[in-house]
């Protein structure tokens, strides 16, 4: 296995598991549950807050082909059997999210 630098290693895989910004994810988990999804989504803010993984997780629950609709629960790489999407997005070589 190669280095991973620890913010990477132990980046959030779920919403549950993002501390901090809970108003923002419960937000973004209602639109997935309840199909109330926009076109585009703006993440500001400062450094180190949880944008790019929140991002990240929108993105997996958008693309988790565990289901045929968006997901609120995607696939975590520590899964036993991750779907091919989400381990692309969470390994940054997805060719559908661009950061």
């Amino acid at each position: 296995m190669s280095y991973q630098v620890i913010a990477r290693k132990w980046r959030p895989q779920a919403f549950d598991e993002v501390t901090g910004q809970e108003h923002i994810t419960q937000t973004l988990r209602n639109a997935i549950e309840f199909d109330r999804l926009h076109h585009a989504y703006l993440f500001a803010g400062a450094r180190g807050v949880g944008k790019t993984t929140t991002a990240r997780l929108l993105a997996k629950a958008l693309n988790c082909h565990k289901t045929d609709k968006p997901n609120i629960n995607p696939c975590k790489t520590t899964d036993p059997d991750p779907c091919p999407s989400c381990t692309e997005i969470a390994e940054s070589r997805s060719i559908d999210v661009l950061e």
